[in-house]
């Protein structure tokens, strides 16, 4: 007998009372729950065409394998591993979804003992959580991930919201651990005080978004409740947009003088700049790169907002992997490389996908959605309306109150890639991450790609 029902496991019993009974019986049980997708069903998604599709829908497989593993240590050791190389094909799916999966990784050399690659903490020490900003998300989702990623002696970023000043007060004589050390500044400057700049790190200019090339930030009004109305020195219930970038920064000497300008507020901070991966991103990586920037984000197309409506972020963008590889080559034709880190993000979830961008020249990896689904995101693609069941996306209490997720879950779910990123660096011969940076010639064409060629 099957039981189905498209809820949460936890609501299974209140659809089918006789599961509530204390009559009915059974000798065993089968669980199975499936996460929505951000993808709008279609024909040719369907099965049989497995090599996208998960019941007629993508993006699955990566969302059960992020949540698994952000939960392996609340499991008995019996049943650890959760997910495994020799597992199941949805487990692990070898089809080609992404450019980076036409691309295979050659051996630099014969394979190094574990004990001879770079530790945890130096991977994750690499690992930002990418800018998702505090109205985009709900208070508790947003410190979090702030908290899970202070721990683990990584990075987070405030997104174009701004922040509670009341997270700058050190604790029991330490800094506070619900302090953003990235701090981005959008063109609107929401959010954006001395008191803002002075308490970051990192400051990020955030030229353009990946996911919406062209547009500035969105906040509907029905998110702009009292508090974030305060922190964005706006008025609740009005909609918020930061202006496209074009009417903020015309020229790179625009861009020189505003990161002058941070940098004098802020002298220890380093100053960076998000561009979107794109046909010449490489030649404005160089002028940014003049322009005395500290680093530079290449945003891939892959993943979405909080807030922006559907229609921003369908069909838009492109790859990191384009992106990236433009920057890299263009920086070092030019020179330039040895001036700036390069970062990248969008769609970033397992340890392939940061070898390989490593390979394309990244220093550094920035992960949004996968860090969401860490804490419980079921990928309802209802950010925008605010209406988010697991009460991440969200500014209503009583979804608020649904959340669930601790920074325990983000912490576990990054040491474990981690962990898998030292197991596949061992497998190929290189010692770090850093040994990989920008060594091309260890990626070639799968030979999938060149039957086909």
């Amino acid at each position: 007998m099957v039981y189905k029902a498209m809820c949460a496991g936890r609501l299974l019993a209140e659809f089918y009372p006789d599961l509530a009974s204390p009559e009915f019986m059974t000798p065993f049980a089968l669980f199975h729950q499936r996460y929505a997708t951000n993808v709008l069903p279609s024909w040719h998604r369907a099965q049989p065409l497995r090599a996208l599709a998960h019941n007629g829908e993508i993006n699955t497989i990566w969302g059960n394998r992020a949540r698994m593993e952000a939960r392996t240590a609340t499991l008995p050791l019996e049943l650890h591993p959760v997910l495994s190389e020799g597992g199941s094909e949805q487990a692990v799916d070898p089809k080609s979804t992404h450019l980076r999966d036409l691309l295979e990784i050659r051996p630099a050399g014969p394979e190094l003992p574990l004990d001879e690659v770079e530790a945890i903490r130096s991977v994750t020490g690499k690992f930002i959580a990418s800018a998702m900003s505090f109205g985009s998300l709900s208070p508790e989702a947003h410190q979090t991930i702030t908290l899970a990623m202070n721990t683990l002696g990584a990075r987070s970023n405030t997104g174009e919201g701004g922040e509670d000043p009341a997270v700058y007060a050190p604790v029991d004589g330490a800094p506070s651990l619900l302090n953003n050390k990235i701090k981005q500044v959008a063109s609107a400057r929401f959010g954006v005080t001395a008191e803002y700049l002075a308490h970051a790190e990192e400051l990020e200019i955030k030229v353009t978004q990946g996911a919406k090339p062209g547009e500035g930030g969105q906040l509907p009004g029905y998110k702009v409740t009292e508090l974030i109305a305060r922190l964005r020195r706006e008025q609740p219930g009005m909609q918020l947009i930061s202006p496209p970038p074009h009417h903020d920064i015309y020229s790179i000497e625009d861009l020189a003088q505003l990161i002058w300008d941070l940098k004098r507020v802020n002298p220890r901070a380093t100053v960076g700049v998000r561009l979107v991966s794109g046909c010449g991103v490489g030649t404005i990586a160089a002028g940014v790169a003049k322009a005395y920037a500290d680093y530079i984000v290449i945003a891939g197309n892959s993943g979405g907002t909080g807030a922006s409506p559907l229609s921003s972020i369908k069909y838009a963008g492109n790859p990191w992997e384009l992106g990236l590889a433009e920057a890299q080559q263009v920086l070092v034709h030019n020179g330039l490389r040895g001036c700036v880190r390069l970062r990248t993000d969008g769609g970033l979830r397992t340890a392939r996908d940061i070898v390989i961008a490593a390979l394309l020249g990244a220093d550094q990896f920035a992960f949004g959605t996968s860090i969401l689904v860490a804490l419980g995101c079921d990928m309802a693609r209802q950010c925008h309306l605010n209406t988010c069941p697991t009460g991440i996306a969200t500014q209503r209490p009583e979804l608020r109150a649904k959340f669930r997720g601790k920074p325990e879950h983000v912490i576990r779910f990054l040491e474990e890639l981690a962990s898998e990123v030292r197991l596949l660096l061992a497998k190929l011969g290189l010692p770090s991450l850093t040994a990989a940076t920008g060594c091309t010639d260890l990626l070639e064409r799968s030979r999938g790609m060149q039957a086909l060629i």
